[in-house]
């Protein structure tokens, strides 16, 4: 156990603008991952007005920040997670969570998380709650007091990855169709797009229109009091000058696997522990060298934290905040790995003043942070606007996953998309990610690096390209009606990882793979059903793999598991599924339907 003794009166940022944290001591005590395998997540966004200055005429002048933490976590509950700490705002509360974080703005609520959370099935309650809490308009009760009311979203944005375990999903994330056809019935007015290989690593995305009855349309563009500057020294580069403030809207997510092995060790308990005794020790040791030091010239003493004090800062009425940080194991631990890890760097304090990272370390392994990063003043010296990113990591060696995500405009305060990006990667070590900058049109654009609607390719050259250490094998590009999506796909430089199907994915008839399976293999026989390929890792390396056959929704171990270690020199044999045939393995044969998903590369 690291302690750290921190006086109960002491903040470690008095100024009143910066965020402050609040620990759920309940949940943290008991906390462990020990299951947790599935790390890409589900991402949900709602919007209920354009902006925090534009909330309809009846809502709570603090939108959805008027909600309480109990609240929001009768709504979790339904999601199957719970909440570890809060990260409070002026603008923007950010709920760290057992799986990934929510963020809470006066205008639109941002939900992310991960394993076998069952995040839409939340979606009815989160409406409810803004229209019975929060004061959003709602059409389909007669009172809010019915529990069928719901605030009309603005609008939607719901996303994820593919999984990596997709048959131990619940409810209606078993599949993207399935998904789709939830927001449909409950939205009505969506559009779903896959945007990458089908047959490789994909990100999915369900979107709906700004809603018109909420918000009138937007200016266009030549009606507005926005100016294109444009320079011969920089054609391509668009800033805005507006007369009115900018509700700047663009995401940035990078979505990372194959983690290096090593690198990854450091989101585990154990090594977590050790670095941060190591820490303790030379800090202690440099502590009492100083007092050493100085001991032979006598010093006044000034009790710093004494309530004594001539000092405002130190009374209970003008202190909001008590820095809890430090006073569990695990947001201690996660303290110490944002630190050393590299993280608290990505937006450093030196560069944006009170910046905030809310970070926690699972058992025995995982990692989870929020950030808080205020925007820079303007002219009249105030900053409204707030922005977050999040990082989740899943280290485990065959599933290895961590994600980082931020609305952080690229540009401002100097760092730019392409240098965010190099930095995550250096940070995390993956084997392969993608890239997806999800940004704004018109009005709401980037003003630090794209603007116009007619310099639509500038979005696409902010990102990195080419990631040292890493090359580029796919790149798609989205034009929406009011944003630009741009999805990039990158892998290792000699990454020797698995070319055919991840661990997870269904095969399909219609596709050619190769088999390797142990000379003791017994005989397979596959059912009409879905089968999918799961594995655990022992002591040695050695990968124990079991096929699980889904049906109905059900799932059920098949067959017998297979031990496969990268030495093992046993034969590999190309298939081609037909209607019936027979496989010889080792002289074995299996009898394989003609309606089965059966063959699995092992990589």
């Amino acid at each position: 156990m690291v302690q750290y003794s921190v006086p109960s009166n002491y903040t470690f940022s008095p100024s009143s603008a910066t965020p402050h944290l609040t620990i759920n001591h309940d949940v943290v005590a008991d906390l462990d991952s020990s299951n947790a395998f599935e790390g890409p997540e589900k991402l949900l966004e709602v919007w209920f007005a354009p902006s925090a200055d534009a909330l309809p005429v009846n809502a709570s002048p603090l939108g959805l920040k008027a909600v309480d933490k109990e609240t929001w976590e009768s709504m979790l509950d339904m999601v199957h997670c719970k909440v570890l700490s809060v990260l409070e705002s002026e603008t923007v509360d950010a709920y760290l969570l057992s799986e990934s974080s929510m963020f809470v703005f006066p205008h639109k609520l941002i939900l992310k998380t991960c394993g076998t959370t069952t995040l839409l099935l939340g979606l009815q309650r989160l409406l409810h709650i803004a229209a019975a809490n929060a004061g959003f308009p709602f059409s389909n009760a007669s009172s809010v007091d019915s529990i069928r009311a719901a605030a009309t979203p603005y609008r939607v944005f719901y996303s994820r990855k593919n999984f990596l375990f997709p048959d131990q999903q619940r409810g209606p994330h078993r599949s993207w169709k399935q998904e789709v056809k939830y927001l449909d019935d409950m939205l009505g007015h969506g559009s779903a797009y896959m945007v990458g290989k089908m047959n490789g690593d994909h990100w999915y995305l369900y979107l709906t229109p700004p809603n018109q009855e909420l918000t009138p349309p937007i200016t266009p563009q030549s009606e507005t009091n926005e100016k294109i500057i444009e320079t011969d020294d920089s054609p391509d580069l668009g800033l805005i000058e507006s007369s009115g403030d900018e509700h700047v809207d663009e995401t940035l997510e990078i979505l990372m696997t194959d983690l290096d092995p090593e690198n990854a060790k450091q989101f585990f308990l154990s090594h977590a522990s050790a670095v941060a005794c190591d820490r303790m020790a030379a800090e202690n040791k440099a502590r009492c060298s100083a007092t050493h030091e100085d001991s032979s010239e006598p010093l006044d003493e000034v009790d710093v934290f004494s309530n004594e004090s001539d000092s405002d800062l130190h009374d209970e009425v003008n202190t909001p905040v008590v820095d809890e940080s430090l006073t569990t194991e695990g947001h201690a631990l996660g303290t110490v790995i944002s630190d050393n890890c590299g993280l608290a760097n990505v937006y450093p304090t030196s560069v944006y003043p009170d910046a905030r990272i809310d970070a926690y370390l699972f058992s025995p392994c995982g990692f989870s942070a929020n950030g808080v990063v205020p925007a820079p003043p303007n002219a009249d010296g105030e900053s409204k606007a707030c922005h977050y990113f999040t990082v989740h990591v899943t280290p485990e060696d065959g599933f290895s996953y961590a994600s980082f995500e931020t609305n952080v405009p690229g540009g401002q305060n100097g760092r730019d998309t392409a240098e965010i990006i190099e930095h995550v990667v250096d940070i995390f070590k993956p084997g392969r990610f993608s890239v997806t900058l999800f940004e704004a049109k018109g009005r709401r654009a980037n003003p630090y690096g794209a603007g116009a609607d007619r310099i639509r390719g500038l979005a696409s050259k902010r990102l990195a390209d080419p990631v040292p250490g890493y090359k580029r094998v796919d790149r798609i590009v989205h034009d929406f009606d009011d944003y630009n999506l741009v999805f990039r796909f990158f892998e290792k430089d000699g990454f020797a990882g698995p070319r055919g199907a991840r661990v997870g994915e269904e095969i399909t008839q219609s596709q050619f793979y190769s088999s390797a399976l142990s000379p003791n293999s017994t005989h397979y026989h596959t059912q009409p059903a879905a089968m999918h390929l799961m594995y655990t890792v022992d002591d040695k390396g050695n990968r124990l793999y079991t096929l699980k056959k889904v049906a109905h929704g059900q799932v059920t171990k098949s067959a017998h598991p297979a031990r496969f270690s990268p030495d093992d020199k046993w034969s590999r044999q190309r298939v081609t599924l037909k209607r019936r045939f027979n496989l010889l393995l080792t002289q074995q044969s299996a009898l394989l339907s003609p309606k089965a998903l059966a063959i699995v590369k092992i990589g």
